[in-house]
Formats: C-alpha cells, sequence, structure tokens
C-alpha cells in the first residue's frame, strides 16, 4: 500500500443504494413467487415493484484527519451514506473502504435497548465500539459527567427524554477515541449550551487528527466545521469543494423556484465539473485564472417571489397595523437577495385605528434558528418618541442598515410599541414577516454570521536553517 492510499480513512467508490417500493402487500407475495415461476415456464420475469435510487454512484475520498460536511435537502440521501459507511445498511453496487475505528451519532438511542439501564447500554455500546470491559470502567466516569443525566443512569433508557437519549449516545461515542467520528444532525436536538459543549469536544477530535464526516442543514456550521464539504440532492452527488462555496450552492437550490430547481442543479454539476472547485479547496487554483466562460458570476442583488416565511406569527392587534413590510435597495428596487457590504432599507406602513401615545416603531434581524442578531428603533426611549397619535393616522417607517451578515437566511421582524390602554405595550407587532437571503461570495474572507471585515496578513517572519 503506498503512502497516498495510507492518507485515506473513507473511500467511497460508485455507490449506490436501491429500494424496492411495493404498492400492496399483494405485489411482495407475487414478486417472491411469480418471477420464479415465470422463468420457469420460459417467459420473461415480471416486475412487481417501483426502483427508488436513494443513492445514484457516489464516489468521494475523505483523508486522514479531514472534516467533511455533507449538506442537502431533506430526502438528498445524506442518512442513507452514513448509514453505509457505517454499515448498518448494505449498499445495492458499489464499494466503501475505511481505515480506523469508526464511532456513529446517527439518530437517538440508535443502538440502545430500551428496556437496559443507561449503564447497561453504556457498557453494550462500547463493546460494539471496540471497548474491553476494563476500559469503559476508566472511560465510565467521564461518560456519565458528559452526558449529565444524573441519576437516571441507573433508570430504564425507555424513560428518557430525546434531550437525555441524545447526551448519553454522544458521551459513548466521544469517548472511545474514534478514528472517525460520523454525526448525522442528532445534536440539533439538545440545549444550547450541551450543544456548544458537542462543538467544543468535536473540535478536540478533531484537533487529534481523528476524521469527522458530519451532517448538518446549517450553513453555518459546515463553514465553521469543515475542511471541506459535499452537496448532495436527489441521491446524486452535485459537487465538493470548499465549504463556503459549496454551502452557498445549496442555499441557491434549496430556494431556487420549483420550475428553476433542475436548472440549477445542472448549474452546480457545470461548476463542479468545469471550475477546478477541487483544486481551489487545496488553494491551487485563484479565481482569476478560473476560465472566464465558467467563471462564477459575482453576487447581484434580486427580488424572489418564492422566499416567503412560513413561521410567521402575528400579534394581536391593540389598535394600529403593520402593513407591507418590504426590502429595498437605495434606488427603491424591492429586493430579498442581498449583497454582503451593501446598505438596504426596511419600509413599511403603520395605519392606527386608536389615538396613543409615545409610539416606536422598531425592527428586528434573525438567524433561522431564532438567534436575535440585532435591529433597530425609531426612539431610544419613551421620551424621545412620538408623543402622541391620532386615529387614523398612518406612518411610514423605513430603517436603513448595513448588509454585513455571512452568507445564509435571516428573517425579519417589525413592531410598534407605545401606552396601550393606560401602560405601555404592543399596538401590533409581525414576527418573520419578511426573509432574506445574503449571495455567497467566493471573494470574501468572512466566517460564521457576522462579517467583520477581517482580513488575513500572513508574512514569514524567519526561516530556520537545519543543522
Amino acid at each position: 500500500m503506498n503512502k497516498e492510499q495510507n492518507d485515506i480513512a473513507i473511500r467511497v467508490e460508485n455507490l449506490s443504494k436501491c429500494y424496492q417500493i411495493y404498492d400492496t402487500p399483494r405485489d411482495r407475495l407475487k414478486q417472491f413467487i411469480l418471477p420464479r415461476v415465470q422463468r420457469v415456464i420460459g417467459r420473461q420475469p415480471k416486475q412487481y415493484f417501483r426502483e427508488f435510487w436513494a443513492l445514484k454512484d457516489i464516489s468521494f475520498e475523505v483523508k486522514k484527519g479531514e472534516t467533511i460536511g455533507i449538506i442537502g435537502r431533506n430526502g438528498s440521501g445524506k442518512s442513507t451514506l452514513l448509514q453505509m459507511i457505517c454499515g448498518t445498511l448494505s449498499p445495492t453496487s458499489g464499494s466503501i473502504t475505511t481505515h480506523g475505528r469508526i464511532a456513529a451519532l446517527l439518530e437517538l438511542g440508535s443502538g440502545f435497548n430500551p428496556e437496559f439501564t443507561g449503564r447497561e447500554n453504556v457498557y453494550m455500546n462500547a463493546s460494539v465500539l471496540g471497548l474491553s470491559q476494563e476500559e469503559t470502567d476508566a472511560r465510565f466516569d467521564d461518560i456519565v459527567a458528559f452526558a449529565d443525566i444524573g441519576e437516571f443512569i441507573e433508570q430504564p433508557v425507555k424513560t428518557y427524554s430525546s434531550g437525555m437519549m441524545v447526551r448519553l449516545s454522544f458521551a459513548v461515542a466521544i469517548n472511545v477515541d474514534p478514528e472517525i467520528l460520523i454525526v448525522d444532525e442528532a445534536l440539533s436536538v439538545g440545549d444550547e449550551l450541551f450543544q456548544r459543549k458537542c462543538f467544543s469536544r468535536i473540535e478536540s477530535i478533531r484537533a487529534s487528527g481523528a476524521t469527522i464526516l458530519f451532517v448538518s442543514h446549517s450553513g453555518t456550521q459546515i463553514v465553521e466545521l469543515c475542511d471541506r464539504a459535499v452537496l448532495m440532492d436527489a441521491g446524486e452527488k452535485l459537487a465538493v469543494g470548499a465549504p463556503k462555496q459549496i454551502v452557498g450552492r445549496y442555499q441557491k437550490l434549496l430556494y431556487a423556484p420549483a420550475d428553476m430547481q433542475d436548472t440549477v442543479r445542472e448549474q452546480i454539476q457545470y461548476m463542479d465539473e468545469h471550475t477546478g472547485i477541487h483544486a481551489i479547496a487545496a488553494g491551487t487554483v485563484t479565481k482569476q485564472n478560473e476560465p472566464e466562460s465558467v467563471r462564477e458570476p459575482e453576487p447581484e442583488e434580486s427580488f424572489d417571489p418564492n422566499l416567503k416565511p412560513s413561521s410567521t406569527i402575528e400579534y394581536e392587534s391593540h389598535g394600529a397595523h403593520i402593513i407591507s413590510p418590504t426590502i429595498l435597495t437605495l434606488a427603491g428596487q424591492r429586493v430579498n437577495n442581498l449583497v454582503r457590504g451593501r446598505t438596504y432599507r426596511y419600509s413599511y406602513t403603520v395605519r392606527f385605528t386608536k389615538s396613543g401615545s409615545n409610539v416606536r416603531f422598531g425592527m428586528l434581524i434573525k438567524t433561522v434558528s431564532g438567534v436575535e442578531l440585532g435591529g433597530g428603533a425609531s426612539a431610544r426611549s419613551r421620551q424621545n418618541s412620538l408623543p402622541y397619535v391620532e386615529a387614523g393616522s398612518s406612518y411610514q417607517v423605513e430603517f436603513r442598515f448595513k448588509c454585513v451578515l455571512h452568507s445564509g437566511v435571516y428573517f425579519l421582524n417589525a413592531g410598534v410599541v407605545g401606552d396601550v390602554d393606560g401602560s405601555e405595550g404592543y399596538f401590533h407587532r409581525l414576527i418573520d414577516i419578511e426573509m432574506f437571503r445574503i449571495l455567497s461570495d467566493s471573494n470574501g474572507f468572512a466566517t460564521g454570521i457576522i462579517d467583520f471585515e477581517c482580513y488575513p496578513e500572513v508574512e514569514l517572519k524567519q526561516t530556520e536553517k537545519a543543522i
């Protein structure tokens, strides 16, 4: 085995998975009996099922020590791929080669016996992952401390909440010193403190040289944690490359209108095949030497009528109505695909049906997970607010904001507060009334959520001569 092969932790070659879908139980019975009879009598066997290809001819390699993110829409085959890498599913065709002890967190309580206690399940799962009883004894206290489920460790797992289940599952998986760690969206269940602890532990596992395969719908997590990313859709691998570029393509596909999705898929596959995205990830190709005919165009703001929030919540009106919240360019063009670094206007109208006092208007920007990033108000305090508004009056409200967010999808609130029936409260409030997408920019250096305009400067200070 040469050095290049020694560097590979996971090799997936021409992997496909097909499921047989039967319309009725009778069709399943027919498939079991009739084709055999048809062959005996010399007739062409008939097929009584439909084929569903969960994966189609997937190939890629993961080097030892790499962290690879897999992203894609629901039903793209991500979980099926991970299950086959772990060995819990068999492929229809193709092959998988792995080098190293695998620890996997595929779903809540996978591999747990609900009748066993937490302690018993720890020992059972650890043995499946290759630990002896003595090794598990030595790590048991660390596992229990990380899971932090208290006395429930001695209770049957069937009494656990989903959060307790994932805590214990993750605690076992990360304490077996895995050479390959596979995580499939399981971390979205725990609370924020536990999620932070999990990601901190993943970072330390990564720093130790382990290989990590990580499935997430969060573009931010993919960009922050991964060295490379794989975009999958409808069982196919569309692209592999630098996380920020792949996340940008994923978002473009995710929010494409239904009649444009096939076109967008073809564009992504074409870019992957012709722009040298794999070399870009390794730092060997720059934007300047991409062929002009296939160079990815600079992002340009636009309006997508299909980009509508489905999570809108409207507060009960107490004398006012917020109308037509809209994002505009400085020139007045309506947009919801925004370009980082530019300034936009968030505008809405408020019509008052009751008179009120000490009135203020506001806006707020949030992430997909609900994190409040910031916003603005029309007055700093009640003393600086509108002292009085009449019933029947309307006000045009506008906030200008500079787009300093990293590529992703965000949501906007709108609200009117003031003295309502003798006490301060909301005249009207709309949660997640507008949404917008920050377009991916391959020129940027930003990671995370906020673009702090961090520009890297790397200079060689000194090279020591070998003695």
